[in-house]
C-alpha cells in the first residue's frame, strides 16, 4: 500500500497553520464546512486568471474574514479597489452574511508550488512538450533560491494511447523532515485526448526555532547523598568571596568537659 501523505497536512501545528480557522459545535459544523468550499471554488472560478495560490478562512463569533493570496492583486483590486466591493458583496450573496475580505499579494510567484503546477498545466493545455515546460519550470523555481523541487505528471502525456508518469527531480526534497518547508501544489490540465494531472513539490529550506527556543535551560543541581555536608551557597553576583564568607552564620561555642571528682571524695 503507498505510503503518500500531503506535506502540508504533515506539518499543520508544526511550521504551517491551517487554511480554515474556527471552532464550531457539531449542529453547524457541517454546514460551515460546506459553506467553506463555496466560497473557494467561487473565488477560484471567478479569478481563476489572477493567480490564486490559496484563500485562507476564519471566523470569530459571528465575524468572517477572507484572505486570498494572489501574484496579481491588481486584477481582484481594480482600479481604487472597485472590484474588491463586487467580489465581497457576491461572495455575502452567496453566504447570506457580512464578510471583511483581504487581498495579499506573493512576493515570488516562481516558488509557489500551486502557481507552478497551474502554469504548467496551462502549458500543457496549449501542447506545448511536457519535458520542456517542466525543466523550465524547475530552472525557474532554482533561480529563485530553492534548495530542491519534484514535478510529477500523469495521464496521456502528448496524447499517447497508453497513460505514464513523468517526473523531474532537481535538488532535495526531504519530506520526512518536520522543520524542512516544503510547498504543494496540484493542477489538472485539460486536453482533448484526456486529464494530465501536475503535482509540485518546492523545498524552500529549514525553519529553525527562535532564539529563545534554543537559549540554553538552567541545569539543577543534583542533590548531595547522605552523609555528606551541605554545599556552599550560591555566590550572588557582585558579591566578592571575603564578603560570602563572612556572610555566613557563625560557629556555636564550644563548651569545656566537667571536671571529674576522686574516688571517695
Amino acid at each position: 500500500m503507498g505510503q503518500k501523505v500531503n506535506p502540508i497536512g504533515l506539518r499543520l501545528g508544526i511550521i504551517e497553520n491551517w487554511r480554515s480557522r474556527w471552532y464550531a459545535n457539531r449542529k453547524v459544523y457541517g454546514n460551515l464546512l460546506v459553506e467553506d468550499q463555496k466560497i473557494r471554488k467561487f473565488i477560484k472560478k471567478a479569478y481563476h486568471f489572477a493567480g490564486i495560490s490559496k484563500i485562507e478562512l476564519e471566523r470569530v463569533g459571528e465575524k468572517m474574514t477572507v484572505i486570498v493570496h494572489t501574484s496579481s492583486p491588481g486584477l481582484i483590486t481594480g482600479r481604487r479597489g472597485a472590484k474588491v466591493d463586487k467580489l465581497t458583496e457576491d461572495i455575502e450573496g452567496l453566504i447570506g452574511r457580512k464578510i471583511n475580505l483581504k487581498i495579499i499579494g506573493i512576493e515570488e510567484p516562481e516558488r509557489n508550488a500551486q502557481l507552478v503546477a497551474e502554469a504548467i498545466c496551462e502549458q500543457l493545455e496549449k501542447r506545448a512538450p511536457h519535458r520542456r515546460t517542466m525543466r523550465k519550470a524547475a530552472e525557474t523555481a532554482l533561480g529563485k533560491q530553492a534548495k530542491g523541487i519534484r514535478i510529477l505528471a500523469a495521464g496521456r502525456i502528448g496524447g499517447a494511447e497508453i497513460a505514464r508518469t513523468e517526473e523531474l527531480v532537481i535538488g532535495s526534497i526531504p519530506l520526512s523532515t518536520l522543520r524542512a518547508e516544503i510547498d504543494y501544489g496540484f493542477a489538472e490540465a485539460i486536453i482533448s485526448k484526456g486529464t494530465i494531472g501536475v503535482k509540485v513539490w518546492i523545498y524552500k529550506g529549514q525553519q529553525l526555532p527562535s532564539k529563545e527556543a534554543r537559549a540554553p535551560r538552567p541545569t539543577i543541581a543534583a542533590a548531595a547523598p547522605a552523609g555528606d555536608a551541605p554545599a556552599a551557597p550560591a555566590q550572588a553576583p557582585g558579591v566578592s568571596t571575603a564578603t560570602a564568607v563572612t556572610a555566613t552564620a557563625p560557629a556555636a561555642p564550644v563548651t569545656p568537659p566537667a571536671p571529674t571528682l576522686p574516688a571517695g571524695e
